[in-house]
Formats: C-alpha cells, structure tokens, sequence
C-alpha cells in the first residue's frame, strides 16, 4: 500500500561531507548500540570500508545487539560470500533483496537503491553512500567518490524505522517492532520521501511541485542526470521566469560513462532557456541534494529516469533556513571545484561527441520501454 509520511517537528538535522568524515561517525555510533541496529545499503564490496562495519556489526552482536542487515542483489555483487558468513555465524540476519537470476528477465533491473542505518530506532543515517572503499581511498582516478550523509535525531526516525520495517517484512514476512514516537531532539522540520519503482514516486512530484512554485533559486546536485520531461520542461520554465536554476553534475570522472554522454543530449535547450550546468571536475561526484528557496531534500534519489522506473529510493525533505543554508554553503564550496558549461561552447563541440550523445540517449530511451 502507497504509504505518505508526514512532516515531523522537532529533529536534529546534521550534514556530513565525504566518507572521512562521515564513516568514523556512524561507526561510532553503531559501537554505541545496545538494541538494534537497523542497515540498509545497496552497494556494498569486501575491502576495508566494509571490513570496519563489518567488524562493529559482528561486536554488536556478540553484546546481543539485534542486527538486520538488508542488502541489494546487484549491488552486493562484489561483497564475498566469505564476508557474508563471517556476520551471520557472529548472529547477523542478512537478506539479499532481489538476487540475480536468469529467469527473472526484466525483474533484475529492480534494485533496493536506498542507504539507511538506524541504531536503537533513535539515531539515523540516510544519504547516498555505500560501504565501499571507492568513498575514502584514493587508489583510482576519479576517488575517493564525493558523497552527502546526514545524521538525524528525533521524531522522523521512527518513520525511517517504519520504512525498513516494511521492507524487511516484505522480504521475510517477519514483522520487526517499531519504536514509539521518539522525543524532540532539536528545530528542524523534516518529511520522509520514498520511491518504490514506476507505480510510487514521491520524490519525484514533490521536487516537481516546488520547481514549478518557485521564486528564487533551484539548485540541484546528482550523479547520473537522465531528468524525464516533466523534470526538463520545470527546469528550464523556472529559469525562463528569472528563477537562478543551477545543476551540478558529475563530470569527467564517473563509473557509468554511458549516462554522461547520454545525459549531455538534454543540455542544448536547458542552456538556451537559462540553466546553468556545472561539471565536477575533481572525482567522481556521486552526492544527491537539491535546494529550492527555503526547501531542501537530500538522500538516495538521482531524479534520473533509471532510478525513478526501477529503484527503491528513500530521502528526506527539510523545512528550516538554517539547515537549507548550511546546504547552500556546500553547493557553494562544490561550484569552485566545477566547469561551467555555456551554450556558446557547447555548440561547437565536435560531431564524434554529438554522436555518441545521440547514440546513447537512445540506447536509454529503449531501455526505459522495458517491461
């Protein structure tokens, strides 16, 4: 059933930047735990990153911590089955959402994309990482990825409890207990947003309703950017009457070549209307924020025709200038590290690039008539 959450008063609301600083912190958190710990990642590979989590996850266990671990069939595809035992033998339940099988046909390409820990269903963690190394070490071009955490106290975690509930009973048909409303913890309003394939997205309308209304700016930040039409036509309507429309989009480094030439395909007529596209030149930018005047979301969601027909997303929306200013400060420190794209050169980009534009766009397009 299509579940609405509401806007819950009362949160702490903190916004952490790249995996060295938000890593140590949910470790710590999660060494902290006495009753449950509640993990939800879609990328997850053997290597360091995970080896530390792991290691905290199998303490807590030991101390007779209820750890649940749901992890996606696709995304865990590097993450060993040596790893996977090791947890469970220390106590941890494991579920693989959607594993990989031939005869599923076009049922593989529907992935739990979400990033979510909750320990004691008191304290959360949402955003766009996985447990990997390519978010803290250095060892490619193009890392370690840049990335958008939060940590979140207050009433709304009991909605990020409920979510993962339902999911973890959607795939084992065992029903978890769910905390009662949790105390005021700070100022911040914030609303749960989820998507759940093509017949549920959320994110999407919402982000949808507050382009279309707004007086000031719409500031976007994401990773893979294949906007549907209704995103496109928003966008460039905003910019057209005066609104300051800025997108900031991963540039040169990126682990899916295909969506960055394939993406380049829309700038032509966001350009000519008033959009101003920024490419992140330093590392791979894999972060998921928008800012529309006093409204922020982050979380999961690219907004790209990928994630809304296909993936489970999960984000949170924010109502509070504080906090949306804090998010508007990193917007600004990530535009010193961009490459803005103008119209006037980017018409004259060569044929070789307009062809692999071409070539690709429409490779996504057929992929998206896929039942």
């Amino acid at each position: 059933m299509r579940k609405q959450y509401p806007w819950r008063d009362g949160n702490q609301f903190e916004l952490m930047v790249d995996g060295e600083n938000f890593f140590p912190v949910m470790l710590d958190e999660i060494r902290k735990a006495r009753y449950s710990l509640l993990v939800e990642f879609y990328f997850v590979t053997s290597g360091v990153v995970a080896s530390k989590f792991m290691d905290e996850l199998i303490q807590a266990a030991r101390r007779g911590v209820m750890v649940k671990l749901i992890i996606d069939g696709y995304g865990s595809y590097k993450f060993s089955r040596a790893d996977r035992s090791l947890l469970e033998a220390a106590g941890v339940e494991i579920v693989v959402y959607n594993p990989l099988h031939l005869s599923k046909f076009t049922r593989n390409l529907a992935r739990d994309h979400r990033k979510l820990l909750v320990v004691d269903q008191k304290v959360a963690f949402i955003g766009g990482t996985g447990l990997s190394d390519v978010y803290l070490l250095a060892e490619e071009q193009g890392c370690p990825w840049h990335e958008l955490m939060a940590r979140i106290k207050g009433p709304v975690v009991t909605d990020l409890v409920n979510m993962y509930n339902q999911l973890w009973q959607r795939c084992t048909a065992q029903v978890l207990s769910s905390g009662g409303t949790l105390e005021k913890k700070g100022d911040t309003r914030i609303r749960v947003r989820t998507v759940q394939g093509f017949y549920q997205q959320d994110i999407k309308a919402s982000f949808l309703n507050r382009v279309n209304s707004a007086d000031d700016k719409v500031w976007l930040m994401t990773a893979y950017f294949l906007p549907s039409f209704s995103m496109r036509y928003a966008l460039r309507r905003a910019a057209q009457r005066g609104v300051d429309v800025r997108l900031i989009i991963a540039g040169p480094y990126t682990d899916q070549p295909w969506v960055f030439h394939a993406s380049k395909r829309y700038y032509r007529r966001l350009l000519r209307s008033g959009v101003r596209i920024y490419e992140y030149q330093p590392r791979f930018l894999h972060a998921k924020m928008s800012v529309v005047d006093q409204w922020g979301s982050m979380g999961s969601c690219n907004l790209d025709h990928w994630n809304l027909r296909w993936n489970l997303e999960a984000n949170i929306e924010l109502d509070d200038p504080d906090v949306v200013h804090e998010m508007t400060r990193v917007f600004h420190n990530d535009l010193n590290h961009c490459q803005e794209v103008t119209y006037e050169e980017w018409v004259k980009r060569p044929w070789h690039r307009k062809l692999k534009e071409v070539v690709w766009a429409w490779i996504s397009h057929m992929v998206l008539k896929i039942r």
